[in-house]
Parts: C-alpha cells; sequence; structure tokens
C-alpha cells in the first residue's frame, strides 16, 4: 500500500517532500555570528602589491563593508568594534596557464591575494591571520583592461565571501 502511495506522487513530488523535510531541519541564514557580536570595523585595505590598479584597496575595502552590512546583522562601529578586519592586498599577479606547443598558452590568470587580520574582541580564540586568494581566467589574445573590471568584481566577491565564512560561520 505504502509502495502504492509512493508511486502515485512521482519523482517531483518526492523532491518537493525531501526539500520541504531539508528546509525544515536547517536554516539558511547568511551568518552564524556569535550572538554576542553587534558590531563590526572594517579598516582600509593596504596595498602591498606590485602593479596594482589604482583604488584597488579602496574597493575591497567597501566590497568587504558591503558583505558584512549586507549579510549579517552586524553595525558598523569605529571605536569599539566587536570585530575587527585588517586587510592587505599581498599578490595581483598575471600569469599564462596551460602551455601550449610553440611557447604560447590557452589562457591568462588574473590572481589577487588578500592577507586579513580578523580580530574577534569577544572571543579571542576565533582571531586569526590568513592569506585568501581568487582567481579569474581570460584569453592571451584579450588585454587584461578589457577584462580587469569583471576579473576584480568577481575575485573580490569570491574573496570576501571565503572570509565572511571563516570570520562567521567557522569554515
Amino acid at each position: 500500500m505504502a509502495t502504492n502511495a509512493l508511486y502515485r506522487i512521482g519523482p517531483a513530488g518526492l523532491l518537493l517532500s525531501f526539500l520541504a523535510l531539508i528546509t525544515g531541519c536547517y536554516s539558511f541564514s547568511p551568518a552564524a555570528a556569535s550572538a554576542e557580536l553587534s558590531t563590526y570595523y572594517v579598516h582600509t585595505t593596504k596595498d602591498r602589491a606590485p602593479n596594482t590598479p589604482p583604488n584597488l584597496s579602496t574597493r575591497f575595502t567597501d566590497d568587504l563593508q558591503n558583505k558584512i552590512r549586507n549579510e549579517s546583522r552586524l553595525v558598523p562601529n569605529d571605536e569599539t568594534p566587536d570585530v575587527e578586519f585588517k586587510g592587505t592586498i599581498v599578490g595581483y599577479r598575471v600569469t599564462s596557464e596551460a602551455p601550449e606547443p610553440g611557447e604560447t598558452t590557452a589562457l591568462n590568470r588574473l590572481t589577487i591575494t588578500v592577507e586579513m587580520d580578523y580580530i574577534n574582541h569577544v572571543d579571542e580564540t576565533q582571531d586569526f591571520r590568513r592569506n585568501f586568494s581568487f582567481f579569474f581566467d581570460f584569453p592571451p589574445d584579450q588585454d587584461l583592461s578589457l577584462v580587469e573590471e569583471q576579473a576584480v568584481s568577481e575575485i573580490f566577491a569570491q574573496i570576501t565571501e571565503d572570509i565572511f565564512n571563516a570570520s562567521f560561520n567557522n569554515w
């Protein structure tokens, strides 16, 4: 009898039932920041990497501030924050990847690395200093200046996501 009931539901019904069960068991909250945390401060990011475009550090600072403001309940506080972020861009390089015969490559790769100090004044055991890095691949016949805006946007989106998760979700 139960087999016939499942058969009548069909695969789509089973999938919907499974998703309903999962969403009932798991919260898709953006940040699982500790309840003791209520404020944050993002220091202006330093730039110590050669050949970076102007204002790259300011852009990263803004992106990280927006990520925290939009995806957590924390509010900014530059005087006595519960958590602080101190970042430094330590790598900005273009490399040739996927070598091909004849000294050519199949793609170029822009890689950006940010060193991040996370200081938790509520629970110092959560503090860390870690490098976060991500890359963007583009064709070798395309100049970086043509894809740089998109590349930096995608790289910073991933790096800020990784920093956010490491800080608030213990990833």
